[in-house]
């Protein structure tokens, strides 16, 4: 989900894109599709879908290190890489829910 968040920033220059991709992000957070001509739209359901795999992965991780399948060390950093993915994705909703209400606070 970071890495599509970089990739938005990518489009401002190759600048921006080196700087953000010099961050790195989790192993376990899905490879972003290519957002060259994609709208706003797009990009949100890109990175929503991506942030409910991440999320539904880390689960998928903690149930079998309930069983026994999984190691403590795998569950910990599932646990994080999610924990981490929802912290971005409620960020991105608190600005996209602002921006909404500054756009119905405008006079028309």
């Amino acid at each position: 989900m970071l890495d599509a968040l970089n990739s938005l920033t990518s489009l401002r220059g190759p600048a921006a894109a080196s700087a953000t991709s010099a961050t790195g992000a989790s192993a376990a957070v899905a490879q972003p599709r290519a957002v060259s001509g994609a709208d706003f739209t797009d990009v949100l359901a890109d990175v929503s879908g991506q942030a409910v795999n991440a999320l539904k992965g880390a689960e998928a991780t903690a149930i079998t290190g309930i069983q026994g399948r999984a190691s403590v060390q795998q569950v910990v950093q599932s646990i994080m890489a999610a924990e981490e993915t929802l912290q971005t994705a409620l960020a991105v909703r608190d600005k996209v829910v602002a921006a909404y209400q500054e756009i119905s606070r405008m006079a028309i």
